[in-house]
């Protein structure tokens, strides 16, 4: 089965075609990256208007690479929420019109969900049970997953997710935007680090970033901060010990066959290889390419979605702050 995916929940107008929800057949990204960093941050008039643009050559081109026609596809899988409200209406209202148009199902999905789908996209195929970090910009949340389609909430986030941690950070030490490869460069390049805080918040999975980043803003506004690079390092250290630890014991506590990570901030180099030391069972992560914004992902979640037999209507609506459960 091949299903088209459409992903413009944020900065990246994205289509992909995926087989049976494992295989990449294409995967185009068009990014706005350039666009937004003389901002500091997304600008979602901007992005909206960039999809606009965007939407239908990336489309073309995720055909293109994978040598098919429409012939081929039996149903569009796209984002609906979380995300942009304007970014989201624009692949939304695509998918729409060209399941209208050529009598496709259409399939919407929840961004974070296949967030955790792009595991489904490596060499091993994930085992259930397991516990999933979905880690990104908007959200840091721990799943358990007991089946497709089963997500029970552990954890997530009091105040900043761990991507928006880093964007401040970088931001604080005057690094560039995104401030999560800012920060692992910087951070790559210091022999020491500065020690900061951790928010454990004992007898609960959940994750707490603002005072961690209060406490190097306070640090960097009272000159205490010699070093650059060794403050980006402990940033980065403070924030992946307590994600790496809080992701083990909850795969402990529920017996987990294996963890997964997914989002955005999974592309970390120091969380991608504590979690793989201190793990005491298989992790599996996507590459770098499938932790950031990608529509593979939505097209592998749409596949186990449309055999599960969940088919979306064409009155189907953006959802821009839509949760993970």
């Amino acid at each position: 089965m091949n299903i088209l995916g459409i992903e413009t929940s944020c900065d990246e107008t994205a289509a992909a075609v995926v087989k049976d929800g494992r295989y990449i057949l294409s995967n185009v990204v068009s990014s706005q990256v350039d666009i937004h960093a003389r901002y500091g941050g997304i600008v979602p008039e901007v992005a909206s208007r960039q999809h606009m643009v965007s939407i239908i050559p990336v489309i073309k081109e995720a055909f293109k690479n994978a040598s098919l026609s429409w012939q081929d596809i039996e149903a569009i899988a796209v984002t609906f929420g979380p995300g942009l409200a304007g970014s989201l209406l624009v692949g939304v209202n695509t998918a729409k019109a060209i399941s209208a148009g050529r009598g496709l199902p259409l399939i919407g999905i929840n961004h974070l969900h296949a967030h955790i789908y792009a595991n489904w996209l490596g060499e091993k195929e994930p085992e259930f049970p397991l516990v999933c970090l979905v880690v990104s910009g908007g959200h840091t949340d721990l799943i358990l997953m007991e089946g497709h389609g089963s997500f029970t909430l552990l954890g997530q986030t009091r105040d900043d997710a761990a991507g928006e941690a880093f964007d401040k950070a970088a931001r604080i030490l005057g690094l560039g935007y995104p401030g999560g490869p800012s920060i692992d460069k910087a951070a790559e390049g210091a022999g020491n680090s500065i020690e900061l805080p951790r928010a454990w918040l004992k007898g609960s999975s959940d994750f707490s970033f603002s005072g961690l980043k209060t406490a190097l803003l306070r640090l960097s506004q009272s000159g205490m901060i010699s070093d650059i690079n060794q403050a980006a390092a402990g940033f980065r250290a403070a924030v992946v010990d307590v994600l790496v630890t809080k992701t083990i014991s909850a795969a402990r506590k529920h017996h987990a066959r294996q963890i997964l990570l997914s989002g955005g901030v999974a592309a970390n180099k120091l969380l991608r290889q504590e979690i793989v030391r201190l793990s005491h069972v298989p992790v599996l992560i996507p590459s770098p390419g499938l932790c950031t914004d990608n529509a593979a992902m939505i097209a592998a979640c749409g596949h186990y979605q449309f055999r599960q037999g969940s088919i979306s209507g064409l009155d189907l609506d953006v959802k821009p702050s839509l949760s993970i459960v």
